[in-house]
């Protein structure tokens, strides 16, 4: 079986300074992949270049979706294709409702002539809402604006839940949430889980981990996946922390471009 998302030789720099320096990855439908490792290494730097922000320059690499090359699409082609980002920190935006955000993110991945009637969003929104404990008048408050911390985590989810993306990627999904709203948000992604569908999961603890079980765990140092393995990596990490890695492969420290 192919890769559904394929990462090849990546590498990345941000004002001239090289931040990934070679990152492969691939991903297949049904599968779940974490990635985890020290702050500064580059975790959110990946998922902010796979979906085209123009911070980040690709210098070097490949990245395809369903075989088509990811970095000759523009930021919404890429999600029109069916790359989703949950960011670490959402935006807030004025004046745009999340229903009307929603549905014309909708409508323009399902094209002209085929949008969504406003009765059948209405009811899917409802529906989704419900699912994740969301206060049913965020529907008409303004995308993401004065929302609490775990409310914007909660409203990402929604999001990907109503456009049904591909591929997942979750930047740090988990933080700033308390337990309950952790096993919320872990039961809309196991909701979303399918044989047509990958996720790639960023993050620092193991805790999330417990209620979205990886099929793969990779550790991220100096801009590159330095170990790969099953959950029971990402349990070995919250246990022991990163120095047996560092050990084990004579890294004296951790942050991108330094050895």
């Amino acid at each position: 079986m192919s890769a559904l998302f394929e990462i090849r030789g990546l590498k990345v720099s941000v004002e001239g300074k090289e931040i990934l320096t070679g990152v492969d990855l691939a991903l297949k439908g049904g599968e779940v992949h974490a990635v985890m490792g020290p702050n500064g290494t580059g975790k959110s730097t990946l998922a902010s270049a796979v979906m085209g922000h123009p911070k980040y320059e690709v210098t070097d690499g490949e990245v395809y979706l369903d075989g088509e090359n990811v970095l000759e699409m523009s930021v919404d082609e890429r999600a029109r294709a069916g790359l989703f980002l949950a960011m670490q920190y959402p935006a807030e935006i004025t004046g745009v409702t999340n229903a009307d955000f929603l549905r014309s993110a909708i409508n323009a991945r399902r094209g002209e002539g085929n949008e969504i009637s406003l009765i059948k969003f209405v009811r899917l929104m409802e529906s989704k809402m419900k699912e994740l404990d969301m206060n049913p008048e965020m529907m008409h408050r303004y995308l993401n604006e004065g929302f609490s911390g775990g409310e914007k985590k909660r409203n990402e989810i929604l999001q990907m839940m109503m456009l049904e993306p591909r591929v997942v990627i979750l930047d740090e999904i988990d933080s700033g949430l308390d337990i309950d709203a952790v096993k919320i948000v872990a039961a809309g992604v196991n909701a979303m889980r399918s044989p047509d569908r990958a996720f790639l999961i960023i993050t620092h603890y193991q805790r999330i981990l417990n209620y979205i079980r990886p099929d793969f765990v990779h550790v991220m140092m100096q801009g590159r996946i330095v170990k790969s393995g099953g959950p029971e990596l990402a349990e070995r990490l919250e246990a022991e922390g990163y120095d047996w890695i560092k050990e084990e492969l004579g890294i004296v420290d951790e942050t991108v471009g330094q050895v």
